[in-house]
């Protein structure tokens, strides 16, 4: 299953875009959404300074 992103907590900042080594979040008005490319590394989770992202 795909990293999930919170809304309300994402700042839109692109530690995780650049972090993602499959190019699977893009930001999207202004926040991170993850798509099914995902391949569950955890690397976004690690990236995101506001934890706005979390494996489910």
């Amino acid at each position: 299953m795909p990293a999930v992103v919170s809304k309300d907590k994402c700042t839109g900042c692109e530690a995780c875009v650049n972090t993602c080594p499959v190019e699977a979040i893009k930001i999207e008005t202004g926040k991170a959404c993850v798509s099914d490319a995902c391949v569950d590394c955890g690397q976004c989770v690690d990236a995101c300074p506001v934890t706005a992202i979390e494996m489910k």
